[in-house]
């Protein structure tokens, strides 16, 4: 399976959960990755369109790959997906690039799974959270995966790193 993943994080220099997941996947065979903020700084007008949707091409499945910022998506991902997922390539007359494909969204919070609930302080799940990827995905014609979510990852130990990347690239194996 050819898979794209697409990382954002609006500050890189401190991530290492985002760094990790990051390489995890560089380093598993049919993956490409592009990291928004190393290609265009901080830009949110910069992309090139021509190169970000040629990079779906062949590919089977793409990834999301992100902080959860303020209970959404980065800006610049936010930015990204308004600009490439433009009318006619995506979505309507003719837009069917993303149709058929996977869409995997994979997360790190720095709270816990119980403030992620609920019950607990934000009173919404990850995948309430995530709702918008979802719709998305689905308006598209893609196939919307269960997302995977590693929460306190603020400060996270090397070995809770490691078992980050290990479920990452379990997921990157599989189909689901």
């Amino acid at each position: 399976m050819k898979t794209l993943v697409i990382v954002s994080h609006p500050y890189p220099e401190q991530s290492s959960v985002i760094k990790t997941l990051q390489q995890v996947a560089a380093s598993v065979p049919g993956v490409t990755v592009r990291n928004l903020e190393s290609l265009y700084g901080h830009d949110t007008e910069a992309f090139d369109l021509a190169a970000e949707q040629k990079a779906h091409e062949g590919v089977d499945r793409v990834v999301y790959l992100f902080p959860i910022h303020w209970f959404n998506l980065t800006p610049m991902l936010k930015a990204y997906l308004n600009k490439v997922w433009s009318y006619g390539w995506a979505f309507g007359p003719g837009g069917d690039a993303l149709r058929h494909k996977e869409m995997l969204v994979v997360v790190s919070a720095g709270a816990s799974e119980y403030t992620y609930s609920s019950q607990g302080l934000v009173q919404s799940t990850m995948d309430e959270v995530l709702t918008p990827m979802k719709a998305s995905a689905l308006y598209v014609g893609m196939r919307y995966l269960q997302p995977l979510a590693f929460h306190e990852a603020m400060g996270a130990s090397l070995e809770t790193l490691q078992g980050f990347g290990e479920a990452f690239a379990a997921r990157l194996a599989g189909s689901q």
